[in-house]
């Protein structure tokens, strides 16, 4: 699978812009600051209605513009589509496919498919849980699309049982009486049922991340130890195998939980307070780690990724953003190597230098918010 065309309105420093790609490597080369790491965000925000750098819409519409559109043409083996998406903050998003179909933007997930590496990454192995569960979620939604109507639901239900606790918690605390809290037994079903749907794609990923991840590790820092991933949930898994099992873990524990989520008025189970555990050798990479292992860690993450999707379908489009600034040598010829014959590698740098002399392929010079190829 590859993009054959990236076209922008009004998406970050883009009033236009119309960039037509070919398979195998392209580069966008320019200074920093002028727009190279936004065409590549475009790209990826068609794959997982998100962006790698903020966590909102807002900042990928362009100063006193009250929309941006995001427009791609993507081919997979014969066939040819064509993907829109209409952000629009502070009201719904709009997504076409073949430009006559309105559909969901969720329906989009799944046309184009990305993996991608940027300095961001390191807050996989030194930040906190939430970059963890999300690298997980943004995988799952990628291995199946229909996952990102279950991330939803269980998002919409977690919101309405944390408005209920709360309400119940402020009662409590300002002596008013008891809230009657029947309903609270019907959100937790709901929540363990969308909840275990969650955690057994997350745990049947991380099993078969695992053993990708580790080798590539030892090809990025041979001699370097094994690692290991291992899930850290807030309810006692261990033993559950099918998702009926863990649906009843789970609704296990919310009901011992609930005096406590009573008083504290939030939910303290389920796969929304869950982390995994990175080890490098015997110890947890994060805090043990250095700076260079870390880095490889991340990226080893990355490429399991990348070949557990290309494993199992159309091989995403691979992203390297600014990444080889950040390697020393031996880690940036590593990695150049490993992904070289990728289907499509589009590669963003400051100078050419930047980009290993394996990547060879198209260029473009990005400057002023212009795009130009040469």
């Amino acid at each position: 699978m590859h993009v054959t065309h990236l076209s922008l309105a009004d998406f970050r420093s883009y009033a236009r812009a119309e960039v037509p790609l070919d398979p195998g490597v392209t580069a966008f080369v320019g200074p920093n600051g002028q727009g190279k790491t936004n065409l590549v965000e475009a790209v990826g925000y068609l794959a997982t209605l998100g962006s790698h750098r903020v966590s909102s819409d807002a900042p990928l519409v362009r100063m006193g513009a009250d929309r941006a559109i995001v427009r791609a043409a993507v081919t997979q083996g014969e066939r040819q589509q064509l993907v829109e998406l209409e952000l629009n903050p502070g009201r719904a998003n709009r997504a076409r496919i073949n430009r006559s179909s309105q559909v969901r933007p969720r329906d989009v997930l799944g046309i184009v498919r990305t993996v991608l590496f940027a300095p961001e990454d390191l807050a996989l192995v030194k930040g906190d849980p939430g970059e963890r569960r999300r690298f997980l979620d943004e995988l799952i939604t990628a291995r199946a699309p229909r996952m990102a109507g279950v991330r939803s639901d269980y998002e919409r239900v977690l919101k309405q049982r944390n408005t209920l606790l709360k309400t119940a918690a402020m009662a409590r605390r300002h002596g008013g009486r008891s809230m009657d809290l029947s309903t609270l037994d019907v959100w937790d079903q709901h929540l363990a049922r969308a909840g275990a749907e969650l955690l057994a794609q997350r745990l049947d990923l991380l099993a078969t991340l695992e053993p990708l991840a580790g080798k590539a590790y030892e090809q990025l820092a041979p001699g370097g130890g094994a690692i290991g991933l291992t899930y850290k949930g807030s309810a006692p898994t261990a033993g559950a195998q099918t998702r009926e099992e863990l649906y009843e873990v789970l609704l296990a524990a919310l009901a011992e939980a609930r005096k406590q989520e009573i008083e504290r008025g939030v939910t303290l189970v389920g796969p929304h307070r869950d982390d995994v555990a990175l080890a490098l050798g015997q110890l947890p990479a994060k805090g043990y780690a250095s700076h260079g292992e870390s880095w490889s860690y991340a990226l080893a993450l990355r490429l399991a990724s990348y070949e557990l999707l290309r494993g199992e379908g159309a091989e995403p489009v691979l992203i390297l953003d600014d990444v080889f600034a950040e390697l020393d040598t031996r880690r940036r010829e590593r990695l150049a190597e490993l992904v070289a014959g990728g289907e499509q590698v589009l590669v963003t740098a400051a100078v050419d230098d930047d980009v290993p002399g394996v990547l060879a392929g198209a260029r473009f010079r990005v400057s002023g918010g212009e795009v130009t190829r040469g």
